[in-house]
């Protein structure tokens, strides 16, 4: 067998340096002294018979030889924590870690709920929640640092036939109003009166804003005429504007199902026009399937399957 010439934590220390930036500050997230980094990526250099980094700079730069290794790397540590991870479920769920991602909506206002139920039924099970764009969530999965998510946009072109993505549950993206605008008490509005709000929207790159645009437009409403008061770029700072009386917005009914409820925002029907979107959920079919994984999928996932949320 040959010899390996570098150790686990040789990979980590190159990992958390392209991480970081900065010897320095991978020592501090390591927690080992910026001498002892330094000393190993010495000796793995050496070990190796070649650079990793270019010293010229202020910012640690890899080489390509380090990228290379970097990569490799990655899917060394990501397979060293799925071999720990198998050999934990061996204690039937009385502990172990379940990481679940979601893009920014569903991980804000649902995922969190889902979390809840499973944390009754499992709490010896540690439960991480990484919340970022589609893309990002669909590579964490694809690259084996994610167990599964739910995601309300499309997946990546490049990543559509290394993952399982399966339909999920209808999210409707309602039209609401400050409770006090005259129109708060019209059962529905005709698609007209939609030129004469004014609105706060996310930015026009988003996946929420993509969704809203194409049906719109595809009903016959001329996007162009819409009044766009503002872009923000949070749903929570979305809500609060609608509820000061700043202007409309469309927004996921599991982000206002609270709002709806106290009655500090109006939700208004437009005449013909529904606007949903289908979340789905993503796996990595060559990914070691655990026992939180699969009790969150068999259990929590399907009491929100195949309804429209909340």
């Amino acid at each position: 067998m040959i010899d390996i010439p570098f150790t686990l934590d040789q990979l980590r220390i190159l990992k958390a340096i392209a991480a970081e930036g900065s010897f320095k500050r991978a020592a501090d997230s390591l927690y080992v002294s910026q001498p002892a980094v330094s000393l190993q990526v010495q000796h793995l250099e050496r070990q190796l018979d070649v650079p990793l980094f270019d010293r010229g700079g202020r910012r640690a730069q890899l080489t390509e030889a380090g990228r290379l290794l970097l990569s490799y790397g990655d899917r060394i540590l990501n397979l060293c924590q799925e071999t720990c991870r198998a050999v934990e479920d061996l204690q039937n769920l009385n502990g172990g870690t379940l990481i679940v991602g979601a893009s920014q909506t569903t991980g804000t206002y649902l995922m969190p709920r889902m979390i809840g139920m499973f944390r009754k039924r499992y709490p010896d099970v540690s439960v991480q929640l990484h919340v970022h764009s589609t893309r990002r969530t669909a590579w964490s999965v694809a690259n084996g640092q994610v167990d599964l998510a739910i995601i309300g946009g499309e997946v990546p072109a490049e990543l559509q036939d290394l993952l399982t993505i399966t339909p999920y549950a209808e999210d409707e993206l309602a039209l609401v109003i400050p409770s006090s605008h005259p129109l708060a008490n019209l059962g529905t509005l005709p698609r007209e009166e939609l030129y004469r709000l004014k609105f706060i929207t996310l930015d026009s790159q988003s996946t929420i804003r993509k969704v809203i645009d194409q049906v719109l437009g595809k009903n016959g409403v001329d996007l162009r005429q819409l009044s766009i008061e503002m872009e923000l770029n949070s749903i929570e700072a979305i809500k609060n504007a609608v509820q000061a009386g700043l202007g409309a917005a469309f927004l996921s009914l599991t982000a206002i199902e609270k709002e709806l409820q106290m009655g500090v925002i109006q939700r208004v029907a437009i005449e013909g026009i529904e606007i949903k979107r289908m979340l789905c959920q993503i796996r990595n079919p060559n990914r070691y399937l655990s026992k939180a994984t699969e009790a969150f999928c068999g259990e929590i996932l399907p009491m929100f399957k195949d309804k429209s949320l909340p």
